[in-house]
């Protein structure tokens, strides 16, 4: 009989244990999990196939424990916005997305992300620029920072602030209406463009450049182009030769008038005093 109410319990047991089992296995598990990033705003983003659960993201940087995101806590978006919980340092992440219904008691499923780095891996946008000219063969890049959504003693950081000296620009330019192009890489945000050919128009772009990057991201995004006017169709040179020559015969002109009056005033004095009294 004792053997009989054992065999019983154990196939009610095995019984739940299965219903649970089914339970878990039929709740969908976020697929794609997949990170996006642009200066160093960073989402992780997965697709559902039913809008009846949420969604909890853990993250852990690498040789760390897991934590929840205070703000993707039984979620019902597909989305999560992990900017403020990951250090804008060298280091990589990784991601948890469990799905959750209000009355499971148990594991929960989930999925795992890849392994995220913001530092080696957010995308850079186009930055802002300006092209000075400083004479007929040189011109000054002026470049602007692009800001992230990085926040330090609540200054908000650029990307110069993140990089530092890993930073550098790459420019590329062209002369209007050659297919010749040449970049300068360069780790200043003001930089000279010398050499240029004299009275031409030439067309200017910029890219961030961070060299200890991945290849697939080193380069940021391409910003809009930027050409300088073609200078005027008179040489320089034949402009000063020109004022040279006006201020010369002007002078002559003046010249010749005065010697004229006085010419004339003497010749007057003589007449009036030959006269007879």
């Amino acid at each position: 009989m004792a053997t009989v109410k054992t065999l019983l319990w154990l196939g009610l047991f095995l019984s739940a244990f299965g219903i649970t089992t089914a339970d878990v296995n039929s709740v969908p598990r976020a697929q794609n999990v997949h990170w996006v990033s642009l200066d160093f705003t960073t989402h992780l983003r997965w697709s559902v196939t039913s809008s009846d659960y949420t969604y909890t993201v853990r993250f852990s940087g690498e040789g760390a424990n897991w934590e929840e995101s205070p703000n993707c806590i039984q979620i019902s978006a597909s989305e999560c916005d992990l900017t403020q919980s990951l250090k804008a340092s060298d280091r990589a992440y990784s991601a948890d997305v469990l799905t959750e219904i209000t009355d499971m008691d148990y594991e929960l499923p989930h999925t795992y992300s890849s392994k995220f780095n913001p530092y080696r891996e957010s995308n850079i946008s186009a930055v802002g620029f300006t092209v000075e000219p400083l004479d007929h063969r040189r011109v000054i890049v002026n470049i602007t920072d692009p800001l992230t959504s990085i926040y330090d003693r609540r200054k908000q950081l650029s990307i110069r602030d993140i990089f530092k000296k890993d930073l550098n620009y790459k420019i590329s330019y062209y002369k209007s209406g050659s297919t010749g192009k040449r970049d300068v890489i360069s780790n200043s945000s003001m930089t000279q463009i010398q050499g240029l050919d004299e009275g031409e128009s030439y067309c200017f772009m910029v890219a961030a450049f961070i060299i200890s990057r991945p290849k697939a991201t080193q380069q940021g995004s391409w910003s809009m182009q930027q050409c300088t006017e073609r200078a005027s169709g008179i040489p320089p040179g034949w402009i000063v030769v020109a004022g040279f020559i006006m201020l010369t015969v002007l002078i002559v002109i003046v010249t010749v008038t005065v010697l004229c009056c006085r010419q004339r005033n003497k010749t007057l004095q003589t007449s009036q005093s030959s006269a007879p009294v």
